[in-house]
């Protein structure tokens, strides 16, 4: 057997394990939702809108031009495209709107700097925001001189505008990760990344929001398949990756 069929073979397995793992690697990392957080999608009324924001794992390499709602090319090819799609699939009756407007590189501060624009003037009923990564990452490769208090300050400040701003709004905050094994993640990240992990998750009680606990998500994904299955980097989630979060977003809000 050459090693290209062999490799071939391997990465078919893999992906036949990862896919079969999704439901048993979710009820293990993911704690039942509390009755006041459960039916999210359910609940909500006919012409909601749903906004996924956050930095490049939420981003995937959108086309920004347009900013469509709706739209594929709109979406990239992350976790929040197939979490659309199948929220337009399965409710389709509500007519939804559903916006992607994660931005490559963001920390929170970029995110309040654009908050009018992209949050307040879209009126969203579901508000989901995965960040953190960055303002650890960029700190650690001496781009950006954040610390762990600054990150749960700003983001402590972006929640309260924004709650202040739409009462109303349902908040999904995910947990930042960084997998170890990946090209870009090592022994440097922690255990100072655990902080941001660990604040991402205080914020989340703070304001009453569903939080997704990606980190031990990926965590538990190690156990069926090596951490490079699942992000080759380390925080860029592959094919797999994105499945895998996309079905995490969905059992947190259905």
């Amino acid at each position: 057997m050459n090693i290209n069929r062999r490799n071939f073979l391997r990465n078919a397995a893999l992906n036949t394990v990862g896919m079969a793992a999704i439901p048993g690697i979710l009820s293990a990392a993911m704690p039942p939702a509390s009755k006041k957080q459960k039916g999210i999608l359910s609940s909500l009324k006919p012409d909601s809108v749903i906004l996924f924001q956050g930095d490049s794992i939420t981003d995937a390499g959108r086309v920004k031009e347009k900013q469509a709602p709706n739209s594929t090319a709109c979406f990239g090819s992350g976790y929040a495209l197939l979490a659309g799609a199948y929220i337009l699939n399965n409710y389709a009756a509500r007519n939804f709107t559903i916006y992607n407007r994660g931005i490559s590189g963001n920390k929170v501060f970029q995110l309040a700097d654009r908050w009018q624009r992209d949050c307040f003037d879209l009126k969203p009923q579901v508000l989901s925001i995965l960040i953190g990564v960055n303002d650890f990452w960029h700190k650690l490769n001496g781009k950006y001189d954040g610390t762990v208090e600054k990150y749960e300050t700003e983001f402590r400040q972006l929640l309260s505008l924004t709650t202040k701003m739409l009462p109303e709004v349902r908040l999904v905050i995910g947990e930042p990760f960084a997998v170890l094994g990946g090209t870009a993640v090592d022994e440097k990240w922690f255990p100072e990344f655990d902080l941001y992990r660990a604040s991402a998750k205080k914020l989340a009680e703070e304001f009453n929001a569903i939080f997704i606990p990606y980190h031990t998500i990926f965590t538990e994904a190690q156990n069926y398949a090596p951490g490079r299955f699942w992000t080759g980097d380390g925080v860029h989630p592959s094919m797999s990756g994105i499945s895998l979060m996309a079905e995490a977003w969905l059992k947190a809000v259905k």
